[in-house]
C-alpha cells in the first residue's frame, strides 16, 4: 500500500485538514493517477457534514478528478503513463447486472462503488476521494480527457457536467427545441452551455434578474424571471423540456405550467422532499416530472468528447487545498461562479 497526503474531515462538525490515507498497490486491471485538479461539489459538503446521514469518517471528498497516469496494470491497454485522464463519481460496480451491461453503472443493482464514502472492496473500510495526491482506479472507470480543452476547468464536467448532459441526451433535446434551465449555479450554467450546443432555444429561468447578463454570456437566448407572474403566464405551455437544477425543496407547480403537452421536467438538484404537486397541472397536459443523476461511463466519455468538439468547460474559480473550508462556506452561500476547483499542487508542495 502507498501512503499519500489528503484533506479530510474526522467528524460532521470538523473542518477539513491534512491527513494521510492509504492507496492500494495497482492490480492487473488498475490505473494509478497523480491528481492535478479536483472540483468541489455541493455533495462533498453534504457528505462532510453528514447531511444525508450516511457519512463514514474520516471523509475525504472529491469526485471531479483530473490527473495524469503514472502507472498501469498488465491488463490495461487503453491507457499509458502520461495520459490525461479523469475519474468521476464512481470507481467500480458489479459490471454484471442488467444496468451495468447497458452502460448504466450509476444504477448498478448491487450498488455502484462511489469515489468516496463507499465500501472499499480492496482495502476494506471505505473509499477516499480526490482531495488527495493520488488515486488508484479500475480501468473501466477511468475517462480520457481531450487535450485541447482546459484541464482544470474540465474537472467539474465529471459531476456537474454529466448530471446535466445525461438528461438532455436521454430526453433527446435537439435543434429547435425550447429548453428551460431552472436555476443558474454549478449545474445550471452547464445545462445552459450543453442545451445551447445541442441547438436548442435556451431560456434561463431564475428568481434573480441580476443573473440575466451572465446567463446570456453562457449561451441563453433569453431569461425568464420566475417571480414575474405576467411573464410566466406569457410563456405557459411553450417549453419542450425543463431542466430543474434547484438544489432545495421548492414549489414546482409554476414550472409545470410552462410545459407543453407531453413535455417533461427533469429534476437533478433537489435530493430531498419537495412541495406538493397539484395533479391537475400534470393531468391536464399529460405532462411528466422525472429525475436523473449522473450518466454511466460510456455516456460520460461521450460528454467529454462532445466538450472537446465544442470547446465546452465549466466556469471556475481556482483555490488552494488549504482554502477548502472557506470554499465550502462560500458554496453554501452560492458565492462562486460557478464551481471551485482545487489546484492539488498546493497539497503536494506544502512544507
Amino acid at each position: 500500500m502507498n501512503e499519500v497526503k489528503a484533506y479530510g474531515a474526522q467528524a460532521s462538525d470538523a473542518n477539513l485538514k491534512e491527513l494521510n490515507i492509504e492507496r492500494r498497490e495497482i492490480t492487473a486491471d488498475d490505473v494509478q493517477i497523480e491528481i492535478e485538479y479536483c472540483g468541489v461539489c455541493h455533495s462533498d459538503i453534504h457528505q462532510v457534514r453528514n447531511d444525508w446521514k450516511n457519512s463514514k469518517y474520516p471523509v475525504v471528498p472529491g469526485h471531479e478528478i483530473i490527473g495524469r497516469v503514472t502507472q498501469v496494470g498488465k491488463n490495461v491497454s487503453n491507457f499509458k503513463e502520461g495520459d490525461l485522464v479523469g475519474v468521476g463519481c464512481m470507481v467500480d460496480s458489479c459490471q454484471e447486472c442488467d444496468s451495468c451491461k447497458e452502460d448504466l453503472e450509476q444504477f448498478c443493482e448491487k450498488g455502484a462503488t462511489l469515489t468516496y464514502n463507499s465500501k472499499d472492496k480492496h482495502l476494506g473500510g471505505h473509499t477516499f476521494g480526490g482531495y488527495s495526491e493520488q488515486i488508484v482506479v479500475d480501468k473501466e472507470f477511468v475517462l480520457s480527457i481531450p487535450e485541447n480543452i482546459d484541464a482544470k476547468a474540465t474537472a467539474p464536467l465529471l459531476c456537474a457536467g454529466i448530471t446535466t448532459y445525461s438528461p438532455l441526451r436521454h430526453w433527446n433535446v435537439k435543434k429547435g427545441d425550447k429548453v428551460g434551465v431552472i436555476g443558474l449555479g454549478g449545474l445550471g450554467h452547464m445545462g445552459v452551455k450543453f442545451a445551447s450546443a445541442l441547438g436548442a432555444h435556451v431560456v434561463m429561468i431564475t428568481t434573480s434578474p441580476s443573473k440575466s447578463e451572465d446567463a446570456k454570456k453562457l449561451g441563453a437566448d433569453e431569461v425568464l424571471v420566475s417571480k414575474n407572474e405576467e411573464d410566466m403566464k406569457k410563456q405557459a405551455g411553450s417549453f419542450d423540456f425543463l431542466l430543474n437544477t434547484v438544489p432545495v425543496g421548492h414549489d414546482m407547480n409554476p414550472y409545470i405550467a410552462l410545459l407543453k403537452r407531453d413535455a417533461t421536467m427533469v429534476l437533478v438538484g433537489a435530493i430531498e422532499p419537495l412541495d406538493p404537486v397539484h395533479g391537475g397541472g400534470l393531468i391536464g397536459g399529460r405532462k411528466r416530472i422525472a429525475g436523473s443523476v449522473i450518466g454511466g461511463i460510456k455516456e460520460t466519455q461521450e460528454m467529454l468528447d462532445f466538450c472537446g468538439e465544442h470547446n465546452i468547460v465549466s466556469d471556475i474559480e481556482m483555490i488552494d487545498m488549504q482554502n477548502i473550508n472557506e470554499a465550502f462556506d462560500r458554496v453554501v452561500k452560492s458565492d462562486v461562479k460557478y464551481r471551485f476547483v482545487i489546484d492539488m499542487k498546493s497539497l503536494k508542495n506544502k512544507n
